[in-house]
């Protein structure tokens, strides 16, 4: 879309707490541009939406695609309130970093995780629509001659049904004065019941592109002149180069250069191909003087196991009442420990970006698939020691995200940049799959100790939950770490445990030395202290004498909306006959407003120790839903990556160096193993929540809890692999 400098005139509009303005153009199509921050300069002015006298209407997309469907579903926001036909439909997507249309939950960066696109954007998108729609049915009431009531909108057409005239949005944008039509009243938006692409399952627009094999991803790119980089990294986080022999890999074909990193060595060349074989010659020496270099993940977790179960202070993460005076009373007290590894993201595109650096050093063009416009183009301002008006951004589509993609400084572009600016031509950066194993960045390691107190009555009184982990945020983003300290929600989130009552409950973060690099990662605290708490339930309702779920049914009595997803998935798992063998266990687990019940089924395998999860049940609750199929899709997915990190994915740290190296010892799910899923959305018209991570938390820990029905055996060590089942089995 162009930039809003080619508007010819501006009319101020004000709405509320937003600013809307109606630009009209010299071609005759027309813009809404809508105000988010706290500004008056009407420049300041950011265009939403524009319709074009072809009757094109085209929406800006300012989140980033990675396979979550919010690039049709923001559109699809925007589309309904403006009465907008879905076909004529083109979006755009936001390639720089404009604050204006910056996602609120983030305070305006442009920032896409957390499940954040839709409930975050879903009141602005809805308002951009409803403010150009208005303006549209009042200036064609005008020229009628008619109330503005007496004007409805449907298919990007405005019709007045009493004297049967209509007329498209393309020719109302040319009506003249167009550009000063003012509302009589501030635009409404809808009432659900109105809605007619909200909460339909429209197909997603990305998905064509992606079956045909003509998607773009930034791994595919190419550009006239381009050279190919790969990078030889330090093998221990922290250490440098000693000495570097770099004549061999000069020596060979089609090498143009070696540059020194700050954390490798790239070596240029006109192929992939040569650049692999050049670095495979290098011959560096590193210092070994990194304080990694004494950690494996095994002592790692040894460590953080003790200081969770310490009298070392944590910071609160969420208090009610008074759990140290609760546990005194208690009648009965059990505890648990339980451990999660390292795990790896394993997004199906490893790391890649294309740079050209502009001759005096100071521009560039980058081409990458990034979580973050406005994070990658800080890495460019930093590394170029630029502003960001020089550096012009390709946002791509990416082969997952999953967190991955969200840095602060973005190392992958960061090299790229810094290896055109050397040769002075445009460079790709390429991550092999081993290089994306051994030099990513995991979810962190976690020890989590926990302790309940049941009264007289068996009921639950008091509720401690210790997580000791180091913080994400403060290692990947140190500038958010300052706006956020002590509070890390990328390490803590799911230990909230706020849909259930308990009276006396505290959850605590225990932050811990990092001895890894660690980022978000699907589901984010979630995917392991969800596991904890609600693996614990289950030992809890068995201590109290109590039915699992009964007892889980009796903590939701102020929450009718998580009794009714209970009742649902329930009734999904009996109307399957469970087969001899097996076991089913479940778990309630939300990810942040969201609500999500799930039941797994599973047999065990005693003698290898393989454990087999045959039928999962997902019932979620997570409001007003844009797109049911698209969010099934979601949850479906998020099942299969919860199965996958419960049975197998383990990264493990000797000496400060990963283990692992691809997908033949990093573990994942395969395709035949892969459980019948079965997900209920639960349709409502409240605030829409997060979708895309909301099946991965509850499977876990619904695993953990069938085991034990299984075996009467108990699992806390993440991921259950076979010698882990053989262990508590014996």
């Amino acid at each position: 879309m162009s930039d809003s400098s080619r508007f010819s005139r501006r009319f101020l509009l004000k709405a509320g707490t937003a600013a809307a303005a109606l630009i009209v153009l010299s071609s005759g199509a027309v813009r809404l541009l809508v105000y988010n921050t706290k500004e008056d300069d009407a420049d300041a002015l950011a265009s939403w939406v524009e319709i074009t006298t072809d009757n094109r209407v085209h929406i800006l997309f300012p989140s980033t695609e990675m396979g979550q469907g919010s690039e049709t579903a923001l559109p699809q926001i925007l589309a309904d309130e403006l009465d907008a036909d879905w076909e004529q439909v083109v979006i755009h997507q936001l390639n720089t970093d404009d604050r204006r249309f910056g996602n609120p939950a983030f305070g305006h960066v442009l920032y896409t995780a957390g499940s954040s696109g839709v409930y975050a954007y879903f009141n602005v998108m809805r308002e951009a629509g409803a403010h150009l729609r208005d303006m549209m049915r009042q200036r064609v009431a005008t020229e009628w001659g008619v109330d503005i009531g007496s004007v409805k909108t449907s298919n990007s057409s405005a019709t007045h049904a009493s004297s049967g005239r209509s007329m498209r949005y393309g020719d109302i944008i040319s009506l003249p004065d167009f550009a000063s039509t003012n509302p009589s009243k501030p635009p409404a938006l809808k009432s659900p019941a109105d809605y007619t692409l909200i909460g339909k399952s429209i197909p997603r627009r990305d998905i064509p592109a992606k079956v045909t094999g003509k998607a773009v991803f930034a791994i595919d790119v190419r550009v006239p002149d381009m050279l190919y980089a790969t990078v030889l990294r330090s093998p221990v986080e922290g250490e440098s180069i000693e000495s570097i022999d770099d004549q061999a890999a000069l020596a060979t074909k089609d090498v143009l250069e070696v540059i020194t990193l700050p954390d490798g060595v790239a070596v240029v060349a006109k192929t992939l191909h040569a650049s692999l074989t050049g670095r495979a010659k290098l011959q560096v020496t590193w210092t070994e003087d990194s304080l990694f270099r004494r950690h494996s993940s095994s002592d790692t977790l040894e460590a953080y196991k003790e200081v969770a179960q310490s009298q070392v202070a944590g910071e609160p993460w969420r208090t009610a009442g008074n759990v140290d005076a609760s546990l005194e009373r208690a009648g009965k007290i059990i505890d648990a420990v339980y451990t999660s590894d390292y795990a790896y993201h394993g997004q199906l595109e490893p790391m890649a970006a294309v740079a050209n650096v502009d001759e005096d050093g100071k521009g560039a063009e980058i081409w990458a698939g990034t979580q973050t416009q406005s994070w990658t183009t800080r890495t460019a301002t930093e590394v170029l020691q630029t502003t960001k008006e020089r550096i012009k951004l390709n946002m791509m589509t990416m082969g997952g995200g999953f967190g991955r993609r969200t840095e602060l400084m973005q190392n992958y572009v960061r090299d790229a940049l810094l290896c055109s600016r050397s040769v002075k031509k445009p460079v790709k950066v390429i991550w092999t799959r081993e290089d994306d194993v051994k030099f990513g960045a995991f979810r962190p390691a976690a020890a989590q100790y926990l302790r309940a107190g049941l009264n007289e009555k068996g009921a639950l009184a008091a509720f401690h939950h210790r997580v000791a982990t180091p913080s994400v945020i403060k290692y990947f983003n140190p500038v958010r770490w300052q706006q956020v300290v002590p509070k890390d929600v990328i390490s803590m989130r799911g230990a909230e445990n706020k849909f259930y009552k308990i009276d006396n409950f505290l959850a605590e973060h225990v932050i811990t030395e990092r001895h890894a690099r660690i980022l978000p990662w699907r589901g984010i605290g979630a995917a392991y202290t969800s596991f904890a708490a609600e693996a614990f339930m289950d030992e809890i309702a068995f201590m109290a004498g109590a039915d699992p779920i009964k007892f889980r049914r009796s903590l939701l009595s102020e929450n009718p909306r998580g009794v009714a997803l209970i009742d649902k998935v329930t009734g999904m798992a009996a109307s399957v006959p469970l087969e001899e063998g097996r076991g089913r266990g479940i778990a309630f687990a939300g990810y942040g407003n969201t609500q999500s019940a799930g039941i797994v089924e599973i047999s065990v395998n005693e003698r290898t120790g393989d454990i087999r999860v045959h039928n999962a049940w997902v019932a979620v609750d997570a409001g007003q839903v844009i797109s049911p199929n698209n969010a099934q899709n979601q949850i479906e997915g998020g099942v299969l990556w919860g199965v996958s990190a419960s049975l197998y994915e383990c990264i493990t740290i000797t000496n400060g160096q990963v283990d692992q190296s691809n997908f033949y010892d990093y573990l994942v799910l395969r395709n035949h193993l892969a459980p019948k899923i079965d997900v209920h959305i639960m349709q409502n018209n409240e605030k829409p929540t997060q979708v895309g991570e909301a099946g991965n938390p509850l499977v876990a820990p619904a695993i953990a809890n069938a085991f034990f029905v299984v075996t009467g055996r108990r699992l806390r060590h993440l991921p259950f692999t076979a010698d882990r089942v053989r262990e508590a089995l014996s």
